[in-house]
């Protein structure tokens, strides 16, 4: 099986390289960008080198011929991407893509199932990639596990089966909507968590966890999913990875924002907060730790302040 990964940023190009050891893959990167053009000149992005099995390219026709396609942008381009995909492909053979993005609709608090599923009218059906992990870690051989989702019961068990390995074990997911709400609002999580390292308030993470893991798992079941996803690999389970690890974009652009620091990289959370708001107003749902995370960055509301509150909520009983 051949396997091509469009996107060939940190993670996408991480999957390339990871699929690379049982499969054929093909990276396709936009012409011009910085990041294909260190990997095309050496083939290596300077976190892992790419092998024989992966062909790396700017042509996305030739990336397109494989029947199995990973998606790895930025989450709020996916709509427009695959409209493109949708026009650009003329064969009608049915394509399984999978969708390598944590993120929600900024405006709309779409899931990208929904999203992609809207604009890719061809044949096809979808998947999405879940769960902790960083590039960083995995190249070092150091092992997690991962989840794989779908409307399609079948699809999600051969897509489980085909890409584990000893690196990373796969779990097969049953609850879509929790799956795809759970692993985009980690990075809010994320984001507060950074926050309050700038603060010098690291020792009140573990609360944080145990609280944003609460109001997720009511917001996935006011929205019909399984509040039980919460508390698995999409979102408590990527808690590790984004709330402490050096690696975690979300946790640094919250740190660097509390420091008044600049932040180049992509923080997924900062779009997805925005998306939080329209589903707590939806779903009719209280969601304190998004709100504040909202307050501070969108509303100039004082971050010590706003942060405090939701450790000086009055009594109640914890469940």
């Amino acid at each position: 099986m051949e396997i091509s990964v469009l996107g060939c940023g940190r993670w996408g190009s991480f999957i390339a390289w990871y699929l690379s050891k049982n499969h054929k893959t093909v990276l396709w990167g936009r012409e011009g960008s910085a990041n294909i053009n260190t990997i095309l000149t050496s083939r290596s992005n300077g976190t892992l080198s790419f092998g024989e099995n992966t062909t790396v390219t700017t042509n996305l026709d030739l990336a397109l011929q494989n029947d199995t396609v990973v998606i790895s942008i930025a989450s709020q381009q996916l709509g427009n991407f695959a409209k493109m995909l949708s026009e650009k492909i003329s064969d009608s053979r049915e394509k399984r893509f999978i969708l390598c993005m944590k993120g929600l609709e900024e405006k709309s608090g779409r899931r990208l199932t929904e999203i992609f599923d809207t604009a890719y009218t061809k044949p096809h059906k979808t998947a999405v990639w879940v769960g902790p992990g960083h590039a960083e870690d995995f190249v070092k051989g150091i092992p997690n596990c991962m989840v794989i989702d779908s409307a399609d019961e079948g699809l999600k068990e051969t897509l489980a089966k085909e890409l584990s390995s000893p690196l990373i074990r796969f779990y097969v997911g049953c609850d879509l909507i929790g799956s795809e709400v759970g692993a985009a609002s980690k990075n809010v999580v994320g984001i507060a968590a950074g926050m309050l390292d700038g603060l010098g308030l690291s020792s009140l993470k573990g609360a944080l966890m145990a609280r944003g893991a609460g109001e997720i798992s009511r917001l996935i079941a006011a929205m019909g999913g399984d509040r039980m996803s919460a508390f698995g690999l999409c979102h408590l389970g990527d808690y590790e990875a984004t709330v402490f690890s050096p690696h975690s974009h979300n946790r640094a652009y919250g740190e660097a924002f509390v420091k008044g620091e600049p932040f180049d990289k992509l923080a997924e959370g900062v779009a997805t907060c925005r998306a939080m708001r329209v589903l707590q107003e939806k779903y009719d749902t209280e969601l304190p730790i998004c709100t504040a995370v909202y307050r501070i960055l969108f509303e100039n509301a004082n971050t010590k302040e706003t942060l405090d509150t939701l450790f000086s909520r009055q009594i109640k009983n914890e469940f």
